[in-house]
């Protein structure tokens, strides 16, 4: 797999089409296609967009989660332009109507998600842990989700002042979440996928 050495700005990057379907982030002006990763990680993360759905209905609130498809402009300290997309995302179903006549890119200027979550995979590991968490927490994502399957934990991460505090959750543990705090989730039922 490529990547292209030609620095794109976010707009160029907006306007991008290289004829095929294939999802790119845009870290530091370049281009960076994503795996797809294995059947267990698209589960993972279709299980989580139903479950965080149900849930926000259920509790009435006018939430949505949306598995790979927003952008968040992300504040890095390069002059390039950067955009993650999270593997889910949750926000107010009202910011995710006002993204239908535009590019679904969240920009630094716009309220950010409630929560995101991203599921580490062998090549996204350091990316996960490290580089978007930094990222998140500088947009003030209130939650960010690490789901590892590769060592089998939940990695929680609760904006507090600004920094994330993270909480790490295995096995029959459930995930105590402050955006679902009526949620009882174990690591174990999301790993299933």
């Amino acid at each position: 797999m490529t990547t292209t050495t030609q620095r794109l700005t976010l707009d160029e990057y907006l306007a991008y089409d290289d004829g095929s379907d294939r999802r790119c982030e845009l870290v530091n002006g370049e281009l960076l296609p994503m795996s797809l990763g294995t059947g267990k990680h698209g589960a993972i993360i279709k299980r989580l967009e139903r479950i965080f759905d149900v849930e926000a209905e259920r509790v009435q609130n006018s939430w949505i989660a949306l598995a790979g498809t927003v952008g968040l402009q992300s504040p890095r300290s390069d002059r390039w332009d950067t955009v993650r997309i999270p593997d889910v995302s949750v926000m107010a179903l009202e910011q995710w109507e006002a993204l239908q006549e535009r590019e679904a890119v969240i920009r630094l200027n716009e309220l950010p998600p409630l929560l995101v979550v991203e599921v580490v995979s062998e090549s996204t590991k350091s990316t996960d842990y490290r580089a978007k968490r930094a990222e998140y927490s500088v947009l003030d994502i209130p939650e960010y989700w690490i789901v590892d399957p590769l060592v089998g934990k939940v990695t929680l991460c609760t904006l507090l002042e600004g920094w994330y505090e993270a909480t790490e959750y295995q096995g029959q543990n459930v995930v105590q979440s402050s955006i679902f705090p009526e949620l009882t989730l174990t690591v174990e039922s999301i790993l299933q996928g």
